[in-house]
């Protein structure tokens, strides 16, 4: 299989899963919170499955902008 091919490969299936990621996180903040206003909520820190799926996006996140950039430099 061609590196070209490899790389396009990665990069679908770090678009979907970033998707899926972002898709499943918690939206308990709403527009206030975008804005400052937390709605009387106290900080709470990230635990579990939360924690996975924060940081999974993070990664999945980095990984497709790795390869696009690849695969931009590949094609040349």
């Amino acid at each position: 299989m061609e590196i070209l091919t490899i790389l396009k490969y990665i990069c679908a299936i770090s678009a979907a899963g970033l998707i899926v990621t972002t898709v499943l996180q918690n939206r308990s903040g709403g527009l206030g919170a975008v804005f400052g206003g937390s709605g009387g909520e106290a900080y709470r820190s990230k635990r579990g499955l939360e924690a996975f799926l924060y940081n999974m996006t993070i990664v999945l996140g980095i990984v497709l902008t790795i390869s696009a950039i690849l695969i931009a430099i590949v094609s040349i």
